[in-house]
Order: structure tokens, then C-alpha cells, then sequence
């Protein structure tokens, strides 16, 4: 069992009338992360995948939910989503159960975030888990067999069940991405076309670390540029990808609409395309090395809630920059190179944002992804 750097900021809001909401997709650890939470309590556990749980709780009268809270204090119900309604009834449970701890899991943003954001506005902490961090991974296994592990970290990715059951990879990762990313993303989103979010999902999968047009996609899938903004949404909205916007601050010859798209863990986007080759043969590990440190860099933004927006930056002359992060006035670059010591540096960003851009590499990753 890892310890998730979320553990103490949801420990720490125990207790103060307000419900907490823990998201992401499935199999990162939310049902794991809550019960050890839990662990001294005495609580009622609730399960959204159980259909006698899902029929108790969907519409239920205050007196109904009375007998299902019973004497309990902690209630976790897990996989909210599945329930019908249930912001409302979450929401009589707040507000005539003041005396009770509600904590709720889901395993995607599209019906819960519909369902809970307005009954519940101003009644709840919510909370994004992904797969493990590097923090997290070298915290448990020490610093020498993370090490030794980054290779293999850059093709299977972080998923619990992943890292825990070596020589199991790859069978892990294909029943995951079967069963969450095209069965139930499918399901929860309403989508009615498996084939065109297989399609959209290796198209990306392959353009990792480089920029996303989504009139090129619509042309290469054959459907309309919404229809893959739309799936582009979902997919976000499902924790599979995530998208970088391009920084411009007015210079004529910055790209100033465009995007990167990136996946939150490399075992997924190494499944979707079907390669676990080792980094030594293969073209694309630049690409691997990329989403690995923007991942992860967004992981610790999130869970520290740092205020920092994240951008690329490239000019229509090609110069670039692969990650910015902006707070307040300060600017902050980076360029990323696997086993390099030297990056080109644009002349053109240095001389307009007086900012210094710093190379991570493969001997000092660990600032980047680390915690201050």
C-alpha cells in the first residue's frame, strides 16, 4: 500500500459538515485510499456497483435515509456515479444529518460533476486522485530501486495493480483500458460510436508531446471537428488525457490557439498504440521521457493546489519551449531532453520574457517532479 499524499489533507477535513469528494478513474486507488482513511472509524460502506445499494439510495425519503444511516457516523459510498439523483440525496443527507461524515468516490467526472455540483455547492471538499506519483512511488520503495525502476516507470506507467504485480504489465494494462476507457467511458458519456473513440484515442496516443489539430483529426477519423472536440472533452472528463495550451503574450510570430495533448499515465498510452519495447529501441522515447515529466509536474500542482497556469510555448518559425508555468508575473521554462546536458535555447522567448529556461534531464528529474 502506498501513501498517498492526499491521505492527510482529506484526514484533516474530517468532521466539518461538509461532504468529501474524491474523483479520478478507475483502479488509482480511491476505494483503497478512503478505507485507510476510515480505518479507526466505525463506518457504513455503501457500493455504487451493488444494485441493492444503487436501488436504496436512488430518490430515498429523509425517513428512508435515516434507516439506512442508521447509527453510523462515517458513511463511504463508493462509485457514486451510478446512482441516480444522488446529489439530492446526498444533499438531504448533509443537511439533516449534520452529525454524520459523508465520504464519496467516483470513477469519472461526467455524471457525478453533473450530478453533485449544484445540490451540493458550498457542502463539499472535492479532490482529483491519479495513478501514483514518482513522489509517492520513491517514498515506498526507497531511492535506489526507484532508480532503477525509471525505465520501466516510462513504458507501464503507475497504476497501483501495475507497479505491484511485476511481470504482469501488460495483461493488467489491456484489461484496464478494456473495461474503463472503452466500456465505461462509453457507457457514462453516452457515446454511441466505439469505433471513432478508438480511432481518436491512437491518433493522440500518437502525437504525444506534439501539437493537436483538430481539423487534421476530423479529416483522419472522418467525422466533424466538433464530434472530436467533444470526444476530446470526454476523454478529459474521464482522466485518460489532458490538454497544455500554447502561451502567447501578443509577439506577431507566436502560435497563440493551439494545444498539446498528453496522456496521465505513459502504461495507458503505451497500451493504446500496443509498444512496451524498451527506451533504447525506440523513436518515440523523447515523446515518453515528455509526458512523463508534464504528468507528473500537474499531479503535484493538483494535489498542492498550486496557483500556476501550465502552457508550451512555439513560434510559427518553430522555435519552442515544451513547458511554461505562469504565476503571477513570474515566468518559469523548461525543456526537457532524456540523456542531453544542452538545449537550443529561442533567442526569440529569452530576449521578450527575460526568463531563463532550464534543461531536466535524466540526473535531475527529481526537482522537477518532487515537491518543494
Amino acid at each position: 500500500m502506498f501513501d498517498r499524499r492526499l491521505e492527510k489533507i482529506i484526514t484533516n477535513k474530517l468532521n466539518r459538515k461538509k461532504a468529501i469528494i474524491l474523483v479520478g478513474a478507475r483502479q488509482v486507488g480511491k476505494t483503497t485510499l478512503l478505507k485507510k482513511i476510515l480505518n479507526n472509524h466505525d463506518y457504513l460502506f455503501l457500493d455504487g456497483d451493488d444494485p441493492t445499494s444503487r436501488k436504496l439510495l436512488t430518490n430515498p425519503s429523509t425517513e428512508e435515509i435515516k434507516a439506512i444511516i442508521g447509527k453510523h457516523k462515517y458513511i463511504f459510498l463508493d462509485e457514486a456515479q451510478r446512482i441516480e439523483n444522488i446529489g439530492i440525496t446526498l444533499k438531504i443527507m448533509i443537511d439533516q444529518f449534520t452529525e454524520t461524515q459523508l465520504l464519496v468516490s467516483g470513477s469519472s467526472s461526467f455524471d457525478l460533476g453533473n450530478s453533485l455540483n449544484e445540490p451540493l455547492t458550498g457542502r463539499k471538499w472535492e479532490y482529483e486522485l491519479y495513478p501514483i506519483s514518482w513522489d509517492e512511488f520513491e517514498n515506498k520503495v526507497g531511492f535506489i530501486r526507484a532508480e532503477q525502476q525509471l525505465e520501466n516507470r516510462l513504458l507501464y506507467g503507475f497504476y497501483p495493480d501495475v507497479i505491484n504485480n511485476p511481470g504482469e504489465e501488460v495483461e493488467i494494462l489491456k484489461e484496464l483500458v478494456n473495461s474503463y476507457l472503452y466500456r465505461d467511458i462509453l457507457a457514462y458519456s453516452g457515446l454511441r460510436k466505439p469505433e471513432i473513440l478508438q480511432e481518436l484515442v491512437q491518433s493522440l496516443a500518437l502525437q504525444i508531446g506534439s501539437e493537436v489539430n483538430y481539423n487534421e483529426l476530423s479529416s483522419l477519423i472522418g467525422v466533424s471537428k466538433n464530434t472530436i472536440q467533444s470526444y476530446i472533452e470526454i476523454l478529459e472528463k474521464g482522466f485518460v488525457i489532458f490538454r497544455l495550451r500554447s502561451f502567447s503574450r501578443n509577439l506577431r510570430n507566436e502560435i497563440k490557439k493551439s494545444r498539446k495533448i498528453y496522456f496521465w499515465d505513459n502504461g495507458v498510452r503505451n497500451t493504446i498504440i500496443g509498444n512496451f519495447n524498451q527506451l533504447d529501441l525506440r523513436e518515440d522515447k523523447g515523446s515518453l521521457w515528455e509526458n512523463f515529466l508534464v504528468s507528473e509536474r500537474l499531479k503535484e500542482n493538483k494535489y498542492l493546489k498550486s496557483n500556476v497556469a501550465s502552457y508550451f510555448w512555439r513560434t510559427k518559425q518553430q522555435q519552442e519551449i515544451d513547458y511554461l508555468e505562469v504565476k503571477g508575473n513570474d515566468i518559469f521554462a523548461y525543456e526537457f531532453k532524456w540523456n542531453k546536458n544542452k538545449a537550443k535555447i529561442p533567442i526569440t522567448f529569452t530576449n521578450n520574457y527575460k526568463t531563463e529556461i532550464k534543461l531536466i534531464n535524466r540526473k535531475n528529474f527529481r526537482e522537477f517532479v518532487k515537491p518543494e
